[in-house]
Formats: C-alpha cells, structure tokens, sequence
C-alpha cells in the first residue's frame, strides 16, 4: 500500500488513543519534500539533535507544500516536487508502470500546545503521555499495513540549528516536535490491521462499576509483560521496560488505595484552574461534544442519566456553583463516590517508572538527559523520551486489557499534586514514580465512547 493511502488509515485509528480529558494533543507531520527528509535522515543517522549539514544554507527547507495550503493531507492533494499525488516517489504514481522506489518515509511526532492542559504542572506528563500513546498506535497501525517503523530520534531544542523545526512555514507554531520516526517496507501479517481497528475501536474509559470476581493471575501477568511489547521501543532497541506495572489485588491495598481518594480525591473539584479547565471540556450534549470532536459528554462521566438529573449535574458542575458547593462538602462527597468504586473493583494497576537505575524518578519531565536521550531519569528528573515511551507502553498495556475483555478508568487526581502523588507512592509502596493509576476490571454495563477530531486535523505534510 502507498504510505500516503497507509498514514491515512493508521491516523484514524491513532486518533482513538487515550488521552487526558479527551484534549487530543498530538500532532504527526510527514516529510515530504527533500530538504525536510534529509534533515530528518540526518538526525536519525547522527543519533542525536544536530544534523545541521542537512538544513538548507537560508535555514528553511525546500519544496512546497502539497494538500491543503496549511499542508493537511486528504481532501484534494497536489504534488510535491519530488513526490507524487498516492506518495511514490519521482512523480511515480502506482499505475505509472514504473516500480515505485522502496526508500523510507519519515514522520515527525509532535505535542500541540494548542490543545494541552496546562492548569497543573503534572498535565506535562500526561500530555507527553498521550503523545506516546498515539505515536504508539499510529506506529503498529503502519506495521500492520506493512510500513514498520525501524528507527526512532529523541528531538531536544535545537535539534534544526534554530531554523522552522520541519518543512519551514508550513510546520504549524503550535506544534512541538517530540520525536523522529523512520518507517520501512516490511511484511505484514494479515489480519493484523482489522484486529487493531478493532481492539482501539472497543478501548474507551469505563467509569461505571466493575463485576466483583477476581481476575486470574495469568491474565494480569500479560498485562505486565504487554509493556514490553512496543513497537516504538522495539524501534528505537531500547533495553528493558519503561516502566513497573504493579497489580494491587489484595484487600489490603484496594482498601488502601479508596481510603487515599476518599481523602484526596475532591482535589479535582476544589482547584479552581483545574477544574475550571476540565469543565471547559464537558459537552452539553452528543450533537455538542461530535461537533467538538473533543471532550466528554455528561453520560461519559457518569452514565446513563434522566432528565432531570442531567440538569441538575450540569448546574452542580459548573465551577461557579462549584466554589459555592465546596463550602457545604460537596467535592468530599464527589471523592467518597469514587473511593466507593475503587473499593469495589476486583484490582487496580499503577504504572511508574523503573527506579532501578538508582533514581527515583521524582520531579518533572524536562529537556533529554543527553544528546539523542530516549530513555533513562538524566538524575532525579525523567526526561520526555522516558515519558513518550512510558505512553507508548501504556497504549500496549490498555490494547492487551481490552483484548481481555477488561477496562479501566483512571484515578488521575492522586498522581496530580505531588504531595498526594508521594503520599499514594508511600502508602502503596510502589516500585518508582507512579504515571498512570487506573481502576482494573470486567464491566458491569458499558460505557459510551467518546467523540474524536477529524484524523486530517493532527496531519501535515511538512
């Protein structure tokens, strides 16, 4: 399949990977034209940002866009001047009669800063975290459709000398650029893309109560070993997980685990930033939320509702209300109802980050520890490659639970202020510096999915 017809297909899959709030932060670019390709080439054959050689003497790159004059793909697309309308190289096109060259294709993933929660400094780990994932699913997408990603570059400031990160004016202001990857022709097991469209198709958060009975310790021990299994890690050869997967089962630790939301968990309500920029993502309805392409209706949240109590939810909410509410205890009665649902899940999972290293992986994510970093803390800080391949991880582990038939739904408020966070590390003893925490289990009813953006908004040619 051409790589174009492929990108397309593998976004629409990607654009139902998860993320905080449904806020969709991502952004891929496509190099296309010939200075953008080879200042990609270069930064994944240096291993590390440089690669100046490969920048054209005036900084920007050559070519001009194809697509859409912003440069997204779909709709009516034009030529590039080394690359046809279907992506063949040369202006070759598939029934051209000329066979079409079988060189790379690199893409370019990115974090859209238009579309990221900023209200708390721990929304910079869950966004790099949603990065990842997509990056992920996007790139076993590829693979299924026989476009394997075989080589990954960490992308740190400076990485193009100063210059427009990719593809000059045509790379949108918004978007940072995260990572490299580069994709090859590769076999394709069939029956693998159908399988994905529809695992990703079926992985939604399911906020609604979970059957008692246990889950076997078999199943639980795939899902561990299922982070291992990254196709951006397989990529880029780096050794060992990103992250521990700790399974708390036990009474004790589930007991332990409700009784720090109970105590806790009204933080999501009672910051007003915070809550103010989550409820700026809650739709009045589903004609709301499919034109937003974005966000979480009132029925994600809570589940089927009457009428009546919809009104009356949707007034509750509204952070005007709730500065009033939180003076008669309402966002302690908010967090007892979560504690309640985690006390009756049959196990919950944290994912964090391997300390084994000697680290113990606290503080924020920030710049690479080093010239082409994709893992590792640099010291005490995880670095964003840390974080893009623990999303990466994360996606494989949500993909292998609904493969189990199983759900989850995250319990993000004790790992967002970092008194809570250390608090919740301590009292669970955890194995490093907890990124993901998640109710675990078998659905009693299921639970609406959300709306999501059009794919061709988070694509560029550049």
């Amino acid at each position: 399949m051409a790589f174009h017809d492929a990108l397309q297909v593998a976004a629409a899959i990607a654009a139902r990977a998860p993320s905080s709030h449904n806020c969709q932060p991502w952004g891929v670019g496509w190099a296309t034209d010939a200075v953008t390709r080879r200042t990609a080439a270069a930064l994944l054959a240096a291993g590390e940002p440089g690669g100046r050689a490969a920048v054209s003497p005036d900084g920007g790159s050559a070519g001009t866009a194809a697509g859409a004059p912003d440069g997204r793909l779909g709709g009516r697309l034009g030529g590039t001047p080394d690359r046809a309308p279907d992506g063949t190289p040369d202006g070759a096109s598939a029934g051209s009669g000329r066979v079409p060259s079988r060189r790379s294709e690199y893409l370019v993933l990115a974090l859209d800063r238009a579309r990221e929660l900023t209200a708390l400094p721990a929304h910079a780990t869950e966004m790099l975290l949603s990065c990842g994932s997509h990056g992920e699913i996007l790139a076993r997408a590829l693979a299924a459709q026989g476009w394997r990603a075989d080589g990954v570059c960490l992308l740190g400031p400076g990485a193009t000398g100063g210059a427009p990160p990719f593809g000059g004016d045509r790379w949108p202001r918004a978007w940072e650029p995260l990572c490299l990857l580069r994709l090859s022709p590769a076999p394709a097991p069939p029956g693998d893309l159908a399988a994905l469209r529809e695992t990703v198709g079926a992985r939604h958060t399911n906020r609604g109560p979970y059957r008692p009975e246990a889950i076997d310790p078999g199943v639980l021990a795939r899902l561990a070993s299922s982070a291992t299994e990254s196709a951006l890690l397989r990529a880029q050869q780096a050794p060992g997980a990103p992250v521990a997967v700790r399974h708390l089962v036990g009474a004790p630790e589930r007991a332990a685990l409700a009784e720090l939301v109970a105590r806790h968990g009204g933080r999501d309500f009672a910051h007003r930033a915070a809550w103010r920029e989550t409820h700026a993502y809650i739709r009045r309805d589903e004609a709301e939320a499919a034109r937003a392409g974005d966000g979480f209706t009132l029925g994600q949240l809570f589940g089927e509702l009457s009428p009546p109590r919809r009104l009356g939810m949707r007034a509750a909410l509204a952070p005007a209300t709730m500065r009033l509410l939180r003076h008669a205890g309402y966002d302690r009665f908010l967090a007892r109802q979560l504690a309640a649902a985690v006390r009756r899940s049959p196990a919950a999972v944290a994912l964090c980050f391997d300390g084994s290293d000697g680290s113990d992986g606290s503080g924020r994510p920030g710049n690479p520890a080093g010239p082409g970093d994709f893992g590792g803390f640099g010291g005490r800080t995880p670095d964003a490659g840390s974080v893009l391949r623990a999303g990466a991880a994360l996606a494989g582990y949500w993909l292998a639970a609904t493969r189990a038939g199983l759900v989850l739904h995250p319990v993000s408020v004790l790992l967002q202020h970092e008194d809570v966070r250390d608090a919740c590390e301590r009292r669970l003893a955890l194995p490093g510096r907890a990124l993901f925490l998640s109710r675990l289990g078998y659905a009693v009813t299921a639970f609406p999915s959300s709306h999501r953006r059009s794919p061709s908004h988070a694509l560029r040619r550049v």
